[in-house]
């Protein structure tokens, strides 16, 4: 037996009982019908990746999967199954071929269904392979996506609820044509390349998710000069509500150019405990004057501690986290958007730009 069927076997008996529990108490496959929001959730996989949202017809989508072995499999199995009651996962969008990105796929696709993969599949200029595991797991279909590619969703049939939409906005370090993408001059003026990214970090699949008038930025770890590109020298992004903050918050990627022509209310940080919030990072965020509130998914324990968030935005404290989660969920009409942070209560809404 190899060790990712080992893994996988462990996987699915520990979470057995799990998925037992919650087939008994959630008779509704999908919590997004019942309160026709939008809802996002940052799965802790302690400096990995793991975004799942899950729209108002109850379709999932999680954009990647956290390390390799059975920990963060679990964390987002648990989320998916008894938070936000799912049964299966729609879409998984792999943003690029880094382990803490691609590496819990295969295992949870053992426990919970994948039924259509999106990512860049093995091209010409790949300068990393994914693993053998995550190329060959059960998948009910496997894409290429490209720049442009709008991912077909589900809409409520309801004149109260408006539509979702997911559009990849850049891969593989291509863009789609900027088309009437108004120019971006005077903040492209003075921002700076730097030597060209050789990892596959550059591939990453940039995302935008909306919902009426609320948008969603998750650009993976996409680093500096392609994040240049994407808003120079036109912005083909536009302005967004909440911002993914890009590679961990990590000082390759986040370039000032594009978190201010983002404009965001909201920062979203999925850091480790030592991993990513770099001082610079930072201290970008906090200068942005758009940006009302900045959250984090750990607490950072380096020596540097005072680049850090109140505690009441940080999802986990300790260096031993229980994985606590993030949550977003955006009313129906797209207007307004809540931030909760279960483990500690706290609350806070947010108008969205119109």
């Amino acid at each position: 037996m190899t060790q990712h069927n080992t893994i996988a076997k462990h996987l699915l008996l520990t979470i057995a009982f799990v998925v037992a529990l919650a087939s008994i108490a959630s008779p509704t496959a999908h919590a997004g019908k019942s309160d026709k929001r939008l809802d996002i959730y940052w799965i802790d996989v302690e400096g990995g990746a793991a975004t799942l949202i899950v729209t108002p017809a109850g379709e999932s989508i999680l954009i990647d999967s956290g390390n390799p072995g059975a920990r963060d499999a679990t964390r987002i199995f648990k989320v998916a199954t008894e938070v936000a009651r799912l049964r299966e996962i729609n879409h998984l969008i792999t943003t690029h071929y880094h382990r803490d990105h691609f590496g819990g796929a295969a295992t949870l696709a053992g426990a919970l269904p994948i039924r259509h993969v999106h990512d860049n599949g093995i091209f010409d200029t790949i300068r990393e392979r994914p693993s053998k595991e995550y190329l060959q797991f059960t998948a009910d279909k496997r894409s290429v996506i490209n720049p442009g590619d709008v991912i077909k969703l589900k809409n409520v049939d309801d004149k109260n609820v408006v539509r979702v939409t997911l559009r990849c906005l850049t891969t593989r370090q291509k863009f789609p044509a900027a088309g009437d993408a108004p120019k971006n001059a005077e903040a492209c003026a003075s921002a700076p390349s730097r030597p060209e990214d050789m990892s596959d970090n550059a591939n990453s699949v940039v995302s935008l998710i909306g919902f009426g008038p609320f948008r969603f930025f998750d650009a993976g770890d996409l680093t500096w000069n392609l994040e240049k590109k994407l808003v120079c020298p036109v912005n083909r992004v536009g302005k967004v509500d909440v911002y993914q903050v890009t590679h961990h918050g990590l000082g390759s990627s986040n370039n000032p150019v594009i978190v201010k022509t983002l404009a965001p209310t909201v920062a979203v940080m999925n850091n480790g405990v030592t991993k990513g919030c770099n001082p610079a990072v930072f201290a970008t965020l906090k200068g942005t004057k758009s940006i009302q509130a900045i959250y984090q998914m750990h607490k950072n324990l380096r020596k540097d501690r005072e680049n850090n968030v109140p505690d009441e935005y940080i999802a986990n404290i300790e260096r031993e986290c229980k994985a606590n989660y993030i949550k977003l969920s955006v009313d129906p009409t797209g207007k307004t958007y809540t931030i909760t942070i279960p483990a500690n209560g706290h609350k806070r809404t947010y108008k969205t730009k119109l």
